[in-house]
């Protein structure tokens, strides 16, 4: 039975939008002659998701595409955001502080706690690293601890609660935060924010075949521009597809390869 997962921007608040887009996505497809599953899998861990021969649809992050996910899954598109901090397909991060820390660069956080949702993440940990190694001034160590959350929501929630004094939290996680659940951010503010990197993409397993991936493409497209969709897309702030290539990703891997010509190859 293939499955299907939107794990990414999943808050409980926009579950009621992913299960409308994934059933709009699934008429589409059963129309195509592609069987789909009636509704989105959630609870399994990631990584067991991305992986599964029987997926047919899933969201992962651009650092696992282009690492350990690397030749085990196909790209189908890359959703397009209406955020701040987006531009078409790509995205960037809020680095975030408590409104009254006195920091006020990247800079002025040397020796302080960083909140982490995962090492393997793009948005919360690889363009913050990049970003730290350009102040870093060669020191293997910046931050004095680094505090390991699960995810961007904890993350926030940390360096609101004095757990931690920063955080990278993705654009389209931040933007939901601040409408759904404005008491997790009015404590906090943005420093800076990082450079951009191609978004999250849509991907399925490599036994996909072509035809299927485009029957998946046309699906998407179409529950793009259908006008009874609006509110939906509106909820979750996605404005469209793109098609990229994996080479599109490439910059991903450069900003590991930059932070570590830059000595500093680990976040710490």
């Amino acid at each position: 039975m293939r499955l299907a997962a939107l794990p990414m921007y999943d808050l409980p608040e926009l579950h009621a939008a992913n299960d409308a887009l994934w059933r709009a996505i699934a008429v589409r497809l059963e129309a195509q002659g592609v069987p789909a599953p009636a509704c989105l899998l959630r609870g399994r861990p990631l990584d067991e998701v991305w992986a599964d021969p029987d997926l047919l649809l899933g969201q992962t992050c651009g650092y696992p595409l282009v690492t350990r996910l690397a030749g085990r899954v196909s790209l189908v598109a890359t959703p397009r955001y209406g955020a701040p901090g987006c531009e078409g397909a790509l995205y960037r991060s809020a680095m975030v502080v408590r409104s009254g820390d006195p920091a006020r660069t990247l800079a002025d956080l040397r020796g302080r706690r960083c909140a982490v949702n995962d090492a393997a993440s793009n948005s919360g940990m690889n363009v913050l690293r990049a970003a730290v190694a350009g102040v870093a001034a060669g020191a293997a160590r910046f931050f004095s601890e680094i505090v390991m959350t699960g995810g961007h929501v904890a993350s926030a929630q940390a360096v609101a609660g004095g757990l931690a004094d920063v955080a990278a939290i993705d654009c389209i996680t931040w933007a939901h935060l601040q409408r759904w659940r404005p008491y997790e951010t009015a404590g906090l503010r943005v420093l800076g924010w990082t450079e951009s990197s191609p978004g999250l993409p849509l991907i399925t397993a490599l036994r996909t075949g072509a035809p299927i991936r485009a029957a998946l493409l046309r699906a998407l497209n179409q529950v793009a521009t259908d006008p009874a969709l609006a509110p939906v897309r509106q909820d979750l702030l996605l404005e469209g597809f793109e098609v990229l290539a994996l080479s599109d990703y490439a910059p991903v891997l450069a900003l590991e390869q930059r932070a570590a010509a830059a000595g500093y190859p680990v976040l710490r």
